[in-house]
């Protein structure tokens, strides 16, 4: 699944609305034990494009 989830966040990434629902979207299938592997993908991929969206996700998954 988390490998899933970031093929499609890499396939959204040119629309932040979409972007944003694929993330909260990916947040809820990844098991907890993943969330910190997948936050620091995420920050290390989008964190220069989509920093106060990947902010804010990881915020409200904790």
């Amino acid at each position: 699944m988390l490998e899933l989830c970031k093929e499609i966040l890499t396939k959204v990434s040119f629309d932040k609305v979409l972007f944003q629902k694929e993330l909260n979207k990916s947040l809820k299938w990844i098991k907890s034990d993943e969330i910190e592997g997948f936050k620091s993908w995420c920050l290390k991929t989008f964190g220069t494009k989509y920093p106060t969206v990947l902010k804010i996700a990881f915020n409200k998954s904790k």
